[in-house]
């Protein structure tokens, strides 16, 4: 469980380090980075979920249906990011 949450860490951690390095810098990332955020997030929150649900007792089995609902889902939740990130207006400079 341990190395599943440091690994959770260390990928967030990458994943934002071009911010990190050039706070002054505006990053560009085309639509396919983003895309490949997306899903590497998605994976990683479904890899913690069967870590938790394999340690709590049995694992059941999943079809398609149920990874097509749930990467809906996880979609659906991180809407008001996106709303806030890019289509509320911001002070000039904050997120330039």
């Amino acid at each position: 469980m341990i190395k599943l949450l440091l690994a959770l860490f260390s990928a967030s951690l990458l994943m934002s380090l071009p911010g990190w390095l050039s706070k002054q810098q505006k990053v560009q990332k085309n639509l396919f980075i983003r895309l490949l955020e997306v899903l590497v997030f998605y994976c990683l929150v479904g890899a913690l979920g069967f870590a938790f649900e394999s340690h709590i007792g049995n694992r059941f089995p999943q079809n398609w249906e149920f990874y097509v609902i749930t990467l809906c889902l996880f979609l659906v939740m991180a809407y008001p990011g996106f709303v806030y990130r890019y289509l509320m207006r911001h002070p000039k400079g904050k997120f330039e």
